[in-house]
């Protein structure tokens, strides 16, 4: 019996694709998640190996439907081998019930991985050029008290004890957070001074 196996990563997306292609294949069974891979829980994953028996294959429309890394795709790989479960991958016509396909399957990963890794590397050398330029990376740190006459209100109403911190931050629009990160940079300036 062919099981099928479907992911999305967001509810933006549709499973149509990956389960017109399963049916087209015969299989008689699909299971599916919306998911990012990265996610270890993936219930409708578990569900489908669950299911399958000795004899069995379970099919994926592409190979990055099944695993969150090389890693977890050859454990889960290994696992079905081991229970005498077949795998096969539409997409990049790989199908583990055959020796040959097998030592594919291999490649295929290893090369999924390679490419994840070049194109880390590449995020790590753009980041480094862009410090030695004297930018940073990540989003711009704004915040509701961006000027020095909005840090001294703050801290004028924080240092009367008749303020509670919810009517503080009530009043100037800001969370508990920013309260305490610029009334605590302050207090730290002023013993500083002494």
């Amino acid at each position: 019996m062919l099981v099928g196996y479907a992911r999305v990563s967001t509810q933006d997306q549709t499973l149509n694709l990956q389960k017109d292609a399963l049916q087209t294949i015969g299989c008689t069974q699909i299971f599916s998640d919306t998911a990012s891979g990265a996610k270890s829980d993936r219930q409708g994953l578990e569900e489908a190996i669950h299911f399958t028996r000795e004899g069995d294959t379970l099919v994926v429309w592409r190979l990055d439907r099944l695993g969150r890394s090389l890693k977890h795709l050859i454990e889960t790989v290994s696992d079905l081998h081991a229970r005498k479960i077949g795998f096969k991958s539409i997409t990049e016509n790989i199908d583990t019930t055959t020796s040959g396909r097998k030592l594919i399957f291999h490649v295929f990963g290893a090369l999924a991985e390679f490419e994840r890794d070049l194109i880390w590397e590449r995020i790590q050398a753009g980041l480094l050029a862009a410090r030695a330029r004297g930018r940073r990376g990540g989003r711009p740190r704004t915040s509701a008290l961006n000027d020095a006459k909005k840090v001294f209100i703050a801290q004028s109403l924080y240092n009367d004890k008749n303020n509670t911190i919810a009517d503080i931050c009530k009043t100037l629009h800001i969370s508990r957070s920013t309260l305490y990160r610029y009334v605590t940079v302050r207090s730290k300036e002023a013993e500083a001074k002494r």
